[in-house]
């Protein structure tokens, strides 16, 4: 029987190795959580990230903080949260800026989006819109580009900044319709669609939740949306993809934690951001800012982030991008 008792406690080891997740999982969160925003409060990016803290903070019993760490195009606050402990109290609010464009805009990072990064959950997505001022001949994908193509190099677009989603996915629309235009960069989506309406470029790229006053007021004229398919907040506004077929360009959020974090606790946090997600308040706003909702587990997130690196890769290099 002696023989018996040092294999007993090794089972009873193994055992216990396989609760401390699960006790782990069921104990979080035991205190405040943080969730760090690379960018400024009051983007589509920082309402997102607050709906989703405001519910968890609801259904958790714990403090969920959004903690905007602004500067050099996302890398300081996207470096913080590499840095933390990977204790599942610290994420980082991903999109393509900070998550999928940087790697290939800038020479060298303080980060590694792959290595230093665990995905969490696919939050969300935003379609661009592709606009141009209502006062071109243009109501369809099909005339831009012909009127585009019969006269090249002469026709501009604007952006919110060289390397910025917009100007990429434009660069992608671009490389794919096979067009020759001149990129006007500005500082921020605001002044480009500014630029837009003033007649100063004819063609813009520009996120959904930053659109709807002016396409309702007849300010600019959308032409196609860049997501896979059409956005419910524009129903009658084609997709890109049916005119260039396979296009799906869009901005998204997704929810890292650092590396290292437990699976456990990566876990419960895609559960229960899922769980905000389907809140019918946070659903109703999400809609009103045309985003669509994913929700995506740990697994198909960190599936689409590498595509998304790809694709934004391409896009950069094709753009001869160079950071600001």
């Amino acid at each position: 029987m002696a023989m018996l008792r040092p294999l007993t406690r090794y089972a009873a080891l193994c055992l216990l190795c396989i609760a401390l997740p699960a006790a782990a999982q069921q104990d979080w969160p035991a205190r405040a959580v943080l969730m760090i925003n690379p960018f400024a409060a009051g983007s589509a990016v920082d309402v997102v990230l607050r709906l989703v803290a405001q519910r968890l903070t609801q259904n958790l019993g714990q403090t969920f903080v959004v903690d905007n760490r602004t500067g050099a195009s996302g890398n300081i606050g996207t470096e913080a949260a590499a840095r933390a402990k990977p204790d599942g109290y610290t994420f980082l609010a991903g999109s393509p800026g900070s998550m999928a464009i940087n790697p290939s805009l800038f020479a060298k990072l303080p980060y590694d989006v792959l290595k230093d990064f665990t995905p969490v959950v696919h939050l969300v997505s935003f379609p661009q819109v592709l606009v141009v001022n209502p006062s071109l001949p243009i109501r369809n994908v099909d005339e831009l580009i012909a009127y585009v193509r019969a006269r090249a190099g002469k026709v501009a677009f604007s952006s919110s900044g060289a390397g910025s989603t917009s100007h990429l996915v434009m660069e992608m629309i671009k490389a794919d319709a096979k067009l020759d235009m001149v990129h006007v960069p500005y500082r921020g989506g605001s002044p480009a669609i500014q630029a837009l309406i003033a007649g100063e470029v004819q063609v813009a790229v520009e996120g959904l939740p930053s659109l709807p006053g002016q396409i309702k007021s007849g300010t600019i004229r959308p032409l196609a949306v860049t997501s896979a398919t059409r956005s419910a907040l524009l129903p009658n506004v084609p997709a890109l993809a049916e005119t260039i077929p396979g296009f799906d360009a869009t901005a998204w959020v997704m929810l890292f934690a650092p590396a290292g974090t437990p699976g456990a606790v990566v876990e419960r946090m895609a559960a229960e951001s899922r769980r905000a997600l389907e809140d019918a308040a946070v659903r109703a706003r999400l809609a009103e800012m045309g985003a669509t909702i994913a929700g995506a587990g740990p697994a198909q997130t960190a599936a689409l982030h590498r595509r998304e690196l790809e694709k934004f890769r391409r896009a950069v290099q094709i753009s001869g991008a160079k950071p600001e």
